[in-house]
């Protein structure tokens, strides 16, 4: 499955949305941890693909057949850029580059390959036993770890 982003920050709240329609297609519920994970992972790359680029980008999302424990969800992005992704270590009243930070301490694995002219940007999660979150994927405030990210 995959989504096609144009250069617009605004883009970031659809790719939101239909990463987590996707994810309750294969039977993972909006409260699942797995789900706000991925939205706010989501959020991350889209963001930064479209803002570092401003070109458009394409979202992938790979997920298992059966939504089964154990089971993972590989989220890609592809853009124009051959820069490679370099996280970065903003003081404490930055507003951003925070984005590669988090996606290292959410995901299970993530790393980039080289893509023609470009670069894909990929993630994992796997699926854990008995993991849920509030219910918020795709809209109102997400919690994480003690702070909260507003979902757009």
């Amino acid at each position: 499955m995959q989504l096609e982003i144009r250069p617009d920050p605004a883009e970031v709240g659809r790719a939101r949305r239909w990463a987590c329609s996707r994810l309750a297609v294969s039977a993972i519920a909006a409260d699942e941890s797995l789900a706000e994970t991925m939205a706010l992972l989501v959020s991350e790359l889209v963001t930064n693909a479209v803002v570092h680029t401003g070109r458009p980008a394409v979202l992938r999302l790979y997920l298992p057949a059966e939504a089964a424990d154990g089971a993972t969800v590989r989220l890609e992005v592809d853009d124009i850029s051959g820069r490679a992704p370099a996280p970065r270590c903003p003081n404490g009243d930055a507003t951003g580059g925070r984005g590669l930070a988090l996606v290292e301490g959410l995901a299970d694995r993530w790393g980039w390959v080289r893509e023609g002219a470009g670069k894909r940007v990929w993630c994992e999660l796997d699926r854990a036993a008995g993991t849920s979150a509030p219910p918020s994927c795709g809209a109102g405030i997400v919690p994480y770890g003690g702070l909260a990210y507003e979902a757009v």
